[in-house]
């Protein structure tokens, strides 16, 4: 179980730069994913794609929306499913 402390620390972590995150897919696979949420890093918004919009990924707070830089997209992880995250 993650804490709230430690999402928070994951958050600031992400609004500062890369963090690499471990965690379980909701089928089981494991993945490991490089991703940010720094305004740097991540492309702007554009009203093409809603998901860009800060407005439309702040929906669910047991979920962790994220930009991953690998695949250049927008992608999410459960928090109950994050085994590590390192900066």
């Amino acid at each position: 179980m993650v804490t709230e402390e430690r999402k928070t620390e994951i958050l600031q972590q992400l609004a500062q730069g890369e963090v690499v995150v471990e965690f379980n897919k909701v089928n089981g696979d494991y993945r490991k994913m490089t991703c940010t949420l720094s305004k740097v890093i991540v492309p702007p918004a554009t009203k093409k794609d809603l998901l860009t919009e800060e407005k439309v990924r702040k929906v669910n707070p047991e979920v962790c929306v994220v930009y991953d830089t690998n695949a250049q997209g927008w992608r999410s992880f459960r928090w109950d499913s994050l085994i590590d995250a390192t900066y």
